[in-house]
Order: C-alpha cells, then sequence, then structure tokens
C-alpha cells in the first residue's frame, strides 16, 4: 500500500476459548479499535475514549512499541505519526484488547514501514508476541477461527459461514490474564487431557453443523479452564440460568474473564439481552454478533510531497 496522509486501521475485538477451545478457538466480534493515522514529526497518540484514557500519549504507548518493535525485526525505522486512538473494547474484560492492539501495532509498522508483509507473518509476529493464536487470528482475519501454535509456527482456519447472535455480560471489575491464569493446574492427566480435547472437537463440529444445543452442552464441559476460573467471576451460575431461561443455547466465559458470552441463534439476541440487562442491572449487557472482516487499513487521503 502506497502511504497516505492519512489512514485508518481498524481491529475487531474477540471472545476466546468459547469454552474448551483453550488456547486455540476464537471468534472475532462487532467492537472496534480504530486507528486514525497521519505523518507528524514526533510520536503522538491520543484519544476521547473513556476506556483509554491515562495512557502514554508518546512512542511508549503499547501500540507504538509493537509497530517499532515489527519494523526492526525487518531493519527498518518507523517515521513518527500522530495517531487518535477510538475504542470500544473494554479493557481486561476478556474481549481480547491486547489482542486488537498488538495486530493493530503490526498494521500500522506495515503500513508505515512498507513492510509488505502477508497475513501469515502478520499472524506469527502477533502470535509470538501474544503466546497464543486465538485472539490475534480472530482479530486479524474475522470470523471463527481455530489454529496452533508449535514449534514457532502458527497454523490457522478462518470460518466465516456460520451464523449467531451473542450477548456479552461484562462485570465492572476487572480481571488480569495473568491472574486468571495462575489458578489453572500445571499439568493435566491423560484421561484430562482426552476428555477436554474430545470436548473442544466435538465443540467444532456441533457449530459447524448447526447443532446448537449439543454446541451449548460442550461449551459446559470444558475441562481446560473454566472449572477453575467460574469461582472468580461473580454471580457465574446465576447469569447460565438467565440467559437459557431466555433463549441462550450455549454460555462461556470470554477468554479469561470476567466477562460472560452468551450465544443464541440469529434473530434472538434482543430478547437474550433484555432478560440478562433486567436481572443484571449493575453489569453491562451488550449484544454482539460475528465480524467477518478481521482487521483493515483504508487510505483517507494521498501524502502532498
Amino acid at each position: 500500500m502506497t502511504l497516505n496522509d492519512r489512514f485508518v486501521i481498524k481491529v475487531p475485538a474477540s471472545t476466546a476459548n468459547l469454552g474448551p477451545g483453550f488456547d486455540s478457538m476464537g471468534l472475532a466480534v462487532d467492537l472496534y479499535l480504530t486507528l486514525e493515522v497521519e505523518k507528524s514529526e514526533k510520536w503522538e497518540c491520543y484519544s476521547t475514549s473513556n476506556e483509554l484514557k491515562g495512557l502514554p500519549t508518546n512512542e511508549q504507548h503499547f501500540i507504538c512499541q509493537i509497530a517499532l518493535q515489527t519494523a526492526a525485526k525487518y531493519g527498518v525505522e518507523l517515521p513518527p505519526c500522530k495517531i487518535n486512538i477510538d475504542s470500544d473494547i473494554p479493557l481486561a474484560r476478556g474481549l481480547g484488547s491486547s489482542a486488537a492492539a498488538i495486530v493493530a501495532g503490526i498494521e500500522l509498522a506495515d503500513t508505515v514501514g512498507r513492510l509488505a508483509l502477508t497475513q501469515q507473518e502478520k499472524l506469527l509476529l502477533a502470535t509470538e508476541i501474544e503466546g497464543h493464536p486465538d485472539n490475534v487470528g480472530a482479530s486479524l482475519f474475522g470470523g471463527l477461527v481455530i489454529g496452533c501454535y508449535q514449534q514457532m509456527e502458527v497454523d490457522m482456519l478462518s470460518i466465516s459461514n456460520i451464523s449467531f447472535e451473542m450477548a456479552v455480560v461484562i462485570p465492572q471489575e476487572i480481571l488480569l490474564t495473568k491472574e486468571s491464569r495462575d489458578v489453572l493446574p500445571s499439568d493435566y492427566s491423560r484421561q484430562e487431557a482426552t476428555e477436554a480435547s474430545s470436548t473442544a472437537n466435538l465443540l467444532i463440529a456441533a457449530l459447524l453443523s448447526q447443532n446448537w444445543t449439543l454446541a451449548g452442552k460442550m461449551m459446559e464441559q470444558d475441562r481446560f479452564h473454566q472449572p477453575y476460573r467460574k469461582p472468580l467471576i461473580h454471580a457465574y451460575q446465576e447469569i447460565v440460568e438467565i440467559a437459557k431461561f431466555n433463549g441462550a443455547f450455549g454460555v462461556a466465559l470470554s477468554g479469561a474473564g470476567p466477562t460472560v458470552i452468551c450465544f443464541t441463534e440469529t434473530g434472538k439476541g434482543q430478547r437474550l439481552v433484555q432478560g440478562l440487562q433486567s436481572v443484571f442491572s449493575d453489569m453491562t449487557v451488550r449484544l454482539l454478533n460475528i465480524d467477518y472482516s478481521g482487521s483493515s487499513v483504508k487510505e483517507v487521503e494521498r501524502f502532498i510531497k
């Protein structure tokens, strides 16, 4: 892409795991991190989003750091930019805010540094930073993604011919991923690993065949992480019960939590949101849809040289 005076980077949020798809399954959703970028004499980052207040306003901003590190890997020094950052992705709530920022930083480096990265190269860079491909893969490709990260290689498939709606229940409190990971066991028995992986395999098959009842059952039978993390989430079981009463076919932690994501068939999402919000008035409840496009970079106007 020819670098323009201004361009816009747009990256969707994501939910990971969907229950048993631990660190390997992700889904892009229609909340967005948006960067308006233009050339400048120094690095400047500013935002009017409440979620982003208090973050660095220079090259120490996380997105700028990712961009600079990415460019440096290819021996490129990025010219400074002014960046207006807007986001409706809540921070530290399990909706892939850090993954979206990583993808945005890589897209920034690719565009400003004219790196001409392939999608696969972007995916590997993002996965190396994040440590697993589920959130970054969803933000990059859109749709439902299933990925595998082994021996410094990432293999991933993105599936777009799937449709359902979601209601997310977002508590006020944050839950850092590290804190949520610390409660997980360091290893699993062979039987536990077999049960966990078979549950994840069947979840994918159920989603692809639109067997929503079975998909919901598999979400709840996760063995990898949810049994250990649920006690950290206020009112988790109550959310499950209210969601099912209002038409959800499945409920899972969104990533590491604390957000709980409730899945329902297309056209039934509004009823689900209303039912949840009427009970959990102290939490934010939002209707979400699948984002099928993934990250994008759009030119605004050409540089005047």
